[in-house]
């Protein structure tokens, strides 16, 4: 008898030892949305699209009315991955997005490695350079493009493991291959610290039929935002089958806004958000962004603080406690938000697309021509104020908003030498430098 009680005793000490230090570091799940604006999210008060599974992770966590990204996929990816500004890497438009090196540029999972984590990129790659192995992503699953469903697409034939092409089957759909690797990935490292960049197909164009699009749809793209909305959840289950929910931080973003000629279906309460997809107004670069990490996010809180696209890289390295060492970031952590306590993060964000930019505050933005807003009435108006205004409060928000720009100098830095739509590039590099 008492050999069982020692061997019970033995038993619940071993059930209840603390976890080593590789399995305490939290994991990190990052969800890229591919052209999703906060006008096709139901937790952000959208009139005609439901995205149930979406809105539980914000009811769970922390959902962000500012978060901004540069406008377009490439310089959006670019600036996430490496917590930089645009005049700082280049990637100022799509093309550019591309140029830059692992010997010019750290990425995130560089400096998570260094912390012992298993890292993945699974989705699309883009206009970002060569492939995520290059930049120190242990496994990785591409594709050609953007917007790749299935095989009879023209960059649908064949999608690329580990540098290996393998061929798309017939009515295999690609975003569910992506959802298996990842699967895959999550069960096999279910015990290692994982950082996992998802950046889905959904619900950039091409829209096709999804696999659960009825024969008579007459509202495919719809059906692309609930397929969409339904990975989230397959994923979301995911987590929690594997036991991991309480030590994974789950991040939900959007790339950019809507795309043009949905932009105006994407309405809140009636009206619809100004600008979409490549332009320098709200539509433009305003994200949906939520935070979820069970136990530790508030639930359902809703922040106004005021988030760009640069901050990710500076957060999870504090999270997981490595320094980027030299590297200028120009993102600030938001990881006291994430874990519900005070932040001191600073009150402006920063964005550019080719060679518009513009810094802003919650009230108020200015950008490289000295034009000032009032945007009191964003995401649906943008007002414009008169240079020669008397207003006191403008006149002190555009000074203090000029001292942040004079601060970033962000025509110091690498200028954009595209056609100014910030998709295409200009003059071609010569030996590594710019004509």
């Amino acid at each position: 008898m008492y050999k069982k009680l020692l061997v019970l005793i033995i038993v619940f000490k071993f059930i209840n030892l603390p976890l080593t230090e590789a399995q305490q570091k939290p994991n990190i799940i990052f969800i890229l949305a591919d052209d999703y604006g906060i006008g096709e999210v139901g937790a952000y008060g959208a009139d005609n699209y439901k995205t149930p599974n979406i809105d539980k992770l914000a009811s769970e966590g922390i959902r962000y009315n500012h978060c901004y990204t540069a406008a377009l996929c490439g310089p959006s990816r670019a600036m996430i991955l490496t917590g930089r500004y645009a005049f700082r890497t280049g990637a100022t438009n799509q093309d550019r997005t591309g140029k830059f090196t692992p010997e010019q540029e750290t990425m995130i999972p560089k400096l998570l490695k260094k912390a012992g984590y298993v890292t993945a990129s699974i989705g699309k790659w883009g206009q970002l350079p060569l492939t995520p192995s290059d930049f120190d992503f242990d496994y990785y699953l591409t594709f050609k493009g953007s917007g790749v469903y299935w095989n009879y697409q023209a960059k649908g034939k064949k999608y690329f493991v580990n540098g290996t092409a393998v061929e798309l089957k017939d009515k295999e759909y690609l975003p569910d291959v992506m959802h298996a690797q990842v699967v895959d990935f999550l069960s096999k490292n279910k015990n290692s610290p994982f950082f996992l960049y998802y950046p889905l197909s959904h619900v950039h164009g091409e829209i096709l039929p999804t696999p659960d699009s009825d024969s008579t749809s007459k509202d495919i793209y719809f059906d692309n935002v609930v397929y969409m909305d339904k990975l989230v959840g397959k994923l979301i289950s995911t987590v929690d089958s594997l036991h991991l929910s309480e030590n994974t931080l789950i991040v939900f973003m959007g790339d950019n806004g809507t795309a043009n000629g949905r932009a105006a279906r994407g309405t809140i309460g009636g009206k619809r958000i100004i600008g979409a997809k490549g332009s320098m107004q709200e539509g433009g670069g305003l994200v949906p962004l939520i935070t979820y990490w069970k136990g530790i996010t508030p639930k359902g809180k809703v922040s106004n603080m005021m988030v760009d696209a640069s901050d990710f890289l500076k957060t999870f390295i504090d999270m997981v406690g490595v320094s980027a060492n030299d590297i200028k970031l120009d993102g600030e952590s938001i990881l006291p938000e994430i874990k519900g306590k005070k932040s001191k993060h600073r009150t402006w964000i920063y964005n550019q697309l080719a060679n518009k930019w513009y810094v802003r505050e919650l009230q108020w933005k200015l950008n490289e021509s000295g034009d000032l807003f009032d945007m009191s009435k964003a995401p649906f108006e943008e007002i414009l104020i008169s240079k020669d205004t008397k207003d006191s409060a403008a006149i002190e928000a555009r000074g203090r908003l000029q001292k942040v720009l004079d601060n970033l100098n962000p025509a110091g830095g690498i200028v954009d030498d595209g056609d100014g739509t910030g998709r295409h590039a200009g003059k071609q590099l010569k030996n590594g430098k710019r004509k």
